[in-house]
């Protein structure tokens, strides 16, 4: 998996990030966050360097689909100190003695509108703006990207959405025709790399959330509320973190006025936080600023 370390801020603004990093250092030291991949301009990109500024911390990231990265952590393949997923159900499976009780509350933090976002110079682009969409990604020759439904939320999304087409549209056998296979190799690839595969020109059109086709100027098909699908975001500190208090301060950090902005400019829609697990073991700093 795609491993991402987000120290790299004077490279982006050039303006005295070298002593930011020694101070944010020595304040908050190394923050390890365990990240969805569809968040990766967001983190690089936008808080990393907000919470280093601010001396809270500097911040090393692993990005990739949500559930292969709370495999990892079962399997004490990956060690951090803040989980954030795009699913509550993922982070369900680390709760509870029977799941090694890696985490014992979340908190929500956004929404992302899952969209279909294609190559503005792909030969199919027109077609994108004429027809309706599920026609479109029936054409012959499309090269379509998409996530693993077992191993990220947004592929089990892409299925859901088919599926639901498929009844409202009164398509029968549509989710077969566009996707073959739910693990179709010609199709399945890593959530962290997706993105890029479309930028390339390997790809026509593929499957994101509304943050990721923002962030990059692609462009995209809204989906109707009749079949829409959103990612829902949450973030929660895992027990045994070793920087457990940098890792309260960055979840704190989402809820405050410049985390729910960068939010906001970075495609994503911020939604009250609310806390699912023990309330009582939810840290003071994240309390407060929830009820900001």
């Amino acid at each position: 998996m795609l491993r991402r370390i987000l120290l790299a801020c004077a490279a982006t603004s050039g303006i005295g990030l070298a002593s930011g990093t020694a101070r944010a250092q020595a304040e908050g030291g190394n923050v390890t966050v365990l990240y969805a991949g569809s968040l990766v301009n967001l983190v690089e990109h936008a808080i990393a360097p907000a919470f280093n500024t601010a001396g809270q911390g500097t911040i090393q990231g692993y990005a990739g689909g949500s559930n292969k990265l709370a495999n990892e952590i079962r399997a004490k393949l990956r060690r951090g100190d803040v989980f954030i997923s795009a699913s509550p159900a993922v982070n369900d499976s680390l709760m509870g003695p029977g799941n090694g009780d890696w985490l014992r509350w979340y908190v929500s933090f956004a929404q992302s509108p899952l969209v279909i976002g294609y190559l503005p110079t792909s030969r199919f682009a027109a077609d994108f703006a004429a027809k309706p969409w599920w026609q479109v990604l029936q054409s012959p020759g499309i090269r379509l990207g998409r996530t693993d439904p077992k191993l990220d939320p947004k592929g089990k999304l892409t299925l859901q959405l088919l599926d639901r087409a498929q009844t409202v549209y009164r398509q029968p056998g549509l989710t077969q025709r566009v996707l073959g296979a739910p693990d179709n190799p010609a199709q399945v690839l890593p959530e962290e790399t997706l993105v890029g595969r479309l930028q390339s020109g390997q790809l026509d059109a593929g499957f994101f959330y509304a943050t990721e086709t923002t962030d990059l100027h692609l462009p995209a098909v809204t989906l109707p509320p009749e079949v829409a699908q959103a990612a829902h975001y949450t973030a929660t500190v895992l027990q045994g973190a070793p920087n457990r208090q940098g890792a309260i301060r960055l979840v704190a950090f989402l809820f405050n006025g410049p985390g729910q902005r960068l939010m906001r400019d970075h495609g994503l829609n911020p939604v009250p936080g609310v806390v699912t697990g023990a309330l009582d073991q939810v840290p003071a700093e994240v309390r407060s600023a929830l009820a900001q």
